[in-house]
C-alpha cells in the first residue's frame, strides 16, 4: 500500500502561488459584488464617518464606483422608505450596516437586520422602508451603474397585506 498523502504528492496548495487567484481591483461576477459589500460592511472605518441622517429626505453618498458598478451609502431615519420601484438594467447587491430595514415585494415583506444581503437581478420590484423606531444604514452595490429608478404603484395588492406589493 502506497504511504504518499496528497499533500506529499503535489505540495502544499498555498505554496504554489501560480494555481492562486489574485483578487481582482474591482469586482466582474455576483460573487465579486456580494463580497465586496461583505467587505466594506466589515470595515466601518470606510463608511462610519460618512453617515449623516437627514430627517427631510433620505440621504445617500456614493461610497465607490468602478469599471461598470457603484457602491452607494444610505441612511433611512424611522419613516423613511424608497417608494416602490426597480433599478432598470441594473442588478444590485443590498446590505444592512445598522438598523432593520424592511423589504416589502410581491412575495411578502421580510425584516433585513444588520448583515443581512439581498441580491436582485434587473427588473426586481421592491420597496425598502425603516419601520423600525431606530435609525438605519445600508449598502447598495449596482451593476452597472444605476441610471434609472422607474417608481411603480400597485394600490389593488394592499388588500392582501402587502403594501405597495406588485402582481403577477
Amino acid at each position: 500500500m502506497n504511504s504518499d498523502s496528497d499533500l506529499q504528492i503535489a505540495g502544499d496548495i498555498l505554496e504554489v502561488t501560480h494555481l492562486l487567484q489574485t483578487p481582482r481591483e474591482h469586482p466582474a461576477t455576483v460573487a465579486e459584488f456580494v463580497g465586496l459589500a461583505r467587505s466594506l460592511a466589515e470595515d466601518r472605518s470606510r463608511w462610519e464617518h460618512l453617515v449623516r441622517y437627514d430627517t427631510a429626505s433620505r440621504w445617500y453618498h456614493r461610497l465607490r464606483s468602478g469599471p461598470g458598478y457603484e457602491v452607494w451609502l444610505l441612511s433611512w431615519v424611522p419613516g423613511q422608505g424608497s417608494g416602490l420601484h426597480d433599478h432598470g438594467r441594473s442588478s444590485g447587491v443590498l446590505t444592512v450596516l445598522d438598523g432593520i430595514l424592511t423589504e416589502r415585494t410581491e412575495r411578502g415583506t421580510r425584516a433585513l437586520r444588520a448583515g443581512a444581503q439581498r441580491v436582485f437581478a434587473p427588473g426586481y420590484v421592491h420597496e425598502v422602508v425603516n419601520d423600525a423606531l431606530e435609525p438605519a444604514v445600508s449598502l447598495h452595490v449596482y451593476y452597472p451603474g444605476l441610471t434609472e429608478m422607474p417608481m411603480h404603484t400597485a394600490p389593488h395588492c394592499e388588500a392582501r397585506g402587502v403594501p405597495g406589493a406588485v402582481t403577477a
